[in-house]
């Protein structure tokens, strides 16, 4: 009778494999997720700029505008400031298309047709179930339907008459955005990129033959929208609560909630997984109610909408990607070898200036990330440090793409800013921090940051030299085996 040890082993082994395999897969799914999200939030700087330009204290009544003789910058800046909003308005839809053309191997302009006929529909059939099953006086349905004051089509005066007022019905304003907001827009987006995967080389009967292949793509998620519709209008008033409510727990949590995002972001990097993260905090998390009534969610776009109370999941940022990267890639060019130092100086004063300027730091940080994960540990501990320290000091600063000097200088006097001259300053303490603690290290231990690698022929000589063994295990005719500890130039020995 067979032993079962090695049938049981094998079976564990294969498990291990599937599981390994199944790991592997979900990573990769994840971290083409967080490339798709790179496209939308890509047109971020453009919405930022234009938003901010437009706005009063910079090219409006009491910036440009209000200079004598510029008045006529008064226009101007709302047509700028229009231009901006319309994007910030637009991101669910900018969202779908992004996350289906990033999403989707091989896309082409079908996957963006699919992602916006997708998203339409979903869009007025989730707020229609929304509006129907929640009523129109419902906490949701009170945002999406409004009441058409009744006027005469040919005076447009008021019409007065009681019973024609009460007839009035509410109708769904469909100019308020969805309350799914950006998270419908990258549902839809994954579901287009999926749907355009299986179908766009799909072949139709001859009498159906014109819609079959990329042509069946955008009807099939047409279909899917409205079932998404449905299903989450149905769900929303319940999920949607979920969500907000991890959002204000995450900003109700003040310093240890921006500190734990701030570790979450940087463990993330490597993988391309933190603009997930990011893209929740950024557009999701938080609710803010303009005077006018207009909601807004997420810290960026709430930020931008003037709430005084957002910003501070985002002012941590500056320190560390403005001054603290900056004074690493310092320390990496200074602990570089002399033969390699100008060569390095030339990569990472460029890498540097670009985080101070841009926000940014991939070009820093991934030249330590992987050959010294020691380093990588103490960024991000810095980094939650700085989170939850501006956090903690009420520093309010936003940014539209990355915290970089950009960014600073163009929010530096809005409304909303506040604690700049403690940001700075806490930057430059970051500067020395990063720069101590990077230099400290690399030359204790002797990471292989870029210009300390060990050449090949570094290696070769410091390797134990043996002759080559001949097939009974004797050194090869002719080759000395090595002296211990002489000096003398050997046929293998490299100067």
């Amino acid at each position: 009778m067979s032993d079962p040890t090695p049938t049981k082993k094998s079976s564990a082994q294969a498990g291990d494999a599937t599981n390994a395999k199944r790991g592997s897969s979900t990573l990769a799914v994840l971290q083409r997720l967080g490339r798709s999200l790179m496209m939308p939030i890509a047109v971020l700087p453009a919405a930022a700029i234009l938003l901010r330009l437009g706005q009063d204290d910079l090219l409006g009544a009491d910036g440009l505008a209000g200079l004598s003789g510029m008045g006529w910058m008064q226009p101007v800046s709302g047509a700028i400031g229009t231009a901006g909003e319309a994007i910030f308005e637009a991101l669910p839809l900018l969202f779908a298309i992004g996350v289906a053309i990033g999403f989707a191997k091989r896309a082409d302009g079908s996957t963006a047709l699919a992602a916006v006929v997708g998203y339409l529909v979903f869009d007025r059939v989730a707020t229609w179930t929304m509006v129907t099953f929640d009523g129109a006086t419902g906490d949701i349905g009170s945002r999406l339907t409004t009441y058409p004051l009744p006027t005469d089509p040919v005076t447009r005066e008021p019409i007065t008459d009681p019973e024609a007022i009460s007839a009035v019905a509410p109708m769904i304003n469909h100019a308020v955005k969805n309350p799914t907001d950006v998270l419908g827009g990258i549902a839809i987006g994954l579901v287009a990129a999926v749907l355009w995967q299986r179908y766009h080389r799909i072949k139709l009967p001859t009498w159906l033959g014109f819609f079959g292949g990329r042509r069946f793509v955008p009807i099939v998620t047409a279909l899917a929208g409205l079932g998404m519709g449905v299903v989450l209008g149905l769900l929303w008033p319940i999920v949607g609560m979920w969500i907000q409510n991890l959002g204000e727990g995450i900003i109700g949590a003040g310093a240890l909630g921006a500190g734990v995002y701030g570790v979450i972001n940087r463990i993330l990097l490597p993988m391309g997984l933190h603009h997930v993260v990011n893209s929740f905090i950024w557009f999701v998390s938080g609710t803010y109610t303009a005077d006018d009534g207009t909601v807004t969610h997420g810290e960026i776009t709430r930020y931008f909408a003037g709430d005084p109370t957002a910003g501070g999941l985002l002012s941590g940022f500056f320190p560390v990607l403005m001054f603290g990267l900056p004074g690493a890639a310092l320390a990496m060019w200074l602990t570089a070898s002399k033969a390699r130092r100008t060569q390095i100086g030339s990569i990472m004063i460029p890498a540097a200036l670009t985080a101070f300027v841009t926000g940014i730091t991939e070009p820093v940080e991934f030249a330590f990330i992987f050959v010294a994960p020691v380093l990588f540990a103490v960024h991000i501990v810095l980094t939650g440090v700085s989170m939850a320290v501006m956090n903690f000091l009420d520093v309010q600063l936003g940014f539209g793409f990355s915290a970089g000097l950009i960014d600073l200088l163009l929010n530096a006097t809005k409304d909303n800013t506040q604690g700049l001259g403690v940001l700075l300053l806490f930057g430059v303490f970051y500067f020395l921090v990063y720069f101590g603690v990077f230099y400290l290290l690399i030359t204790k231990f002797n990471f292989p940051t870029p210009g300390r690698e060990r050449d090949e022929e570094d290696l070769e000589a410091a390797a134990p030299h043996t002759a080559p063994a001949t097939a009974d295990g004797t050194t090869e005719p002719g080759t000395d085996p090595p002296s211990g500890g002489e000096s003398g130039k050997g046929p293998d020995r490299a100067d």
